[in-house]
């Protein structure tokens, strides 16, 4: 069965077809940069873009950078605060004419990751971080899914850590790969390994197809590193089983 996934992120948002028996894209990924100001009516009129242009029928996964509570969206740190309170599922089924089912983006990315990727078949505690905007967390006990943990919010040096260990951080002030790991990813790793003990942390997000030029730098974080598999798809995989399982 195909279904179609889309993934919002805070500089872009993507989608794709999927299988989800195999976790396969089952078409070209298509991106649409995030409107801004990143409104709800403004986004709904980007997904409602992708959903036209796959000429999608049937239906549809949406991720949502921020907590979903039952499709209701409580946080939106990197879109714009009127999200906040917004039936994500009504939204997004009014603008594309389509079911819609809305979750955390991090958590999708989780959900892909254990069913098909870096953590297929692992028990024990797992931990996905996805390094982008900001830094997005999914959290698995026994391959069961503890929603919207929102790790990358986590208080380091008086500061949200997503503000400097993300991704967009380590672009904004123009580090080098092995400084922007060595001294704010190491430091984060080791705060949530501290707090979590995981057996597994996954490192997803776009850095993911990088993990060659960052991962040597994080060999002290006592726990097993591994980059995700299905890399900076892993968002749209998951929105899509989320909606299959609808």
């Amino acid at each position: 069965m195909h279904v179609l996934g889309i993934d919002i992120g805070g500089s872009g948002i993507k989608g794709a077809p999927v299988d989800v028996g195999t976790g396969e894209l089952a078409g070209e990924r298509y991106r649409i940069t995030t409107p801004h100001p990143p409104t709800p009516d403004n986004v709904a009129d980007v997904v409602a873009q992708l959903v036209r242009h796959f000429e999608w029928d049937g239906r549809v996964g949406v991720t949502f950078p921020g907590v979903v509570n039952h499709g209701v969206i409580g946080t939106a740190a990197n879109l714009a605060p009127a999200f906040v309170g917004v039936d994500a599922h009504a939204l997004f089924a009014k603008a594309t004419g389509r079911p819609a089912t809305v979750l955390n983006d991090a958590d999708a990315a989780g959900v892909a990751e254990m069913r098909f990727g870096a953590g297929r078949g692992r028990p024990g505690t797992v931990l996905l971080l996805t390094f982008g905007t900001g830094i997005g967390s999914a959290l698995f006990v026994d391959g069961t899914l503890v929603p919207n943990t929102e790790f990358g919010h986590l208080e380091i040096d008086g500061h949200d850590a997503e503000k400097h260990a993300s991704a967009a951080a380590r672009e904004r002030d123009d580090q080098d790969w092995s400084h922007w790991a060595h001294h704010h990813v190491r430091p984060y790793l080791n705060h949530v390994v501290a707090l979590l003990s995981p057996e597994l942390v996954i490192i997803g997000g776009g850095v993911s197809k990088k993990a060659d030029r960052f991962l040597p730098e994080l060999a002290e974080v006592h726990t097993e590193l591994r980059p995700a598999e299905l890399r900076n798809e892993a968002g749209i995989v998951g929105a899509a089983l989320a909606a299959g399982t609808h």
